[in-house]
């Protein structure tokens, strides 16, 4: 008798976006059990989990050859935005989910800090919650009314829409419209990239992103934090006051190829990339 094999085809739809950002269509899933998965997978969102997600995308991809994992940043509101519509199968967080947000899946892949930065050759060890407020507001605005040295202080401050902001300005109980910015950047890697070529800059990000800029000779510093040391040793032992999950975000109960993903980014088969990356592995 002959078997009948049934041909299942699956129509990739594509969409066209303007603009500078470029993104694309998650296709469709073709699943053909667990040790075979084939398809793609788009995944966008906070800049600060995209290195992440795109170091484990690579060891997913040798593990499943007929799989690809495309990531895309745009800050964590891209994350959420386009999980919700279907632009991409994942949406990368780095962040709790908001209360208007709890219709969506959230999967923590690991944890983070946010840190003070300031360049190398700066003199200040540390500052107060309220000489940093101060700063931010502009009510200081020169290094002079803090140690003496007369340099006009570079405020250096996160868009719109980033996470690390909205984090930093529920700490501090500030308002965006507080704020009296000199620049303002998007991703962890241009703010560290501006504090590292000005001396007179301040600015905050990730520690893990800091952490290996430092290990990597860039001339920037972590300050403490209420006299907690800026490290994801102390991120992971919970005593560093400002932390923060880095997570994956799903519209549903994740199925297929991205329920597979997202099992593998949770593992322990990927912890020693999250700990390359100074970011802090949590278990499943």
């Amino acid at each position: 008798m002959t078997k009948l094999k049934t041909l299942v085809f699956i129509t990739v739809g594509f969409i066209i976006c303007l603009g500078l950002q470029s993104c694309t269509q998650p296709s469709k899933i073709a699943a053909q059990g667990n040790d075979k998965l084939q398809g793609k997978l788009v995944l966008t969102g906070s800049s600060t989990v995209a290195p992440l997600a795109a170091e484990i995308g690579k060891r997913f991809e040798s593990e499943y050859p007929d799989v690809r994992v495309d990531v895309q940043t745009g800050g964590s509101s891209r994350g959420i935005a386009d999980a919700r519509t279907g632009v991409a199968n994942i949406g990368m967080v780095s962040r709790s989910l908001k209360d208007e947000e709890q219709d969506l899946q959230a999967f923590t892949i690991a944890r983070d800090g946010i840190g003070i930065i300031l360049h190398k050759n700066n003199p200040e060890k540390s500052l107060s919650n309220q000489q940093i407020v101060n700063i931010y507001t502009g009510k200081i605005n020169n290094w002079q009314q803090i140690n003496g040295e007369n340099a006009t202080i570079t405020v250096v401050n996160k868009a719109e829409g980033r996470s690390t902001l909205e984090l930093f300005l529920g700490y501090f109980k500030l308002k965006n419209s507080d704020i009296k910015p000199s620049v303002v950047i998007g991703d962890n890697q241009q703010g560290i990239k501006t504090v590292a070529g000005n001396p007179n800059s301040i600015g905050y990000v990730s520690i893990g992103t800091a952490e290996f800029s430092l290990n990597n000779g860039v001339p920037i510093k972590l300050l403490p934090l209420n006299g907690v040391t800026a490290t994801t040793k102390n991120v992971q032992n919970e005593t560093f006051p400002l932390s923060r999950p880095l997570n994956l975000v799903t519209k549903t109960q994740p199925q297929g190829l991205d329920k597979a993903f997202i099992e593998f980014a949770q593992s322990p088969q990927v912890h020693d990339i999250v700990k390359k990356q100074d970011f802090v592995p949590v278990s499943k």
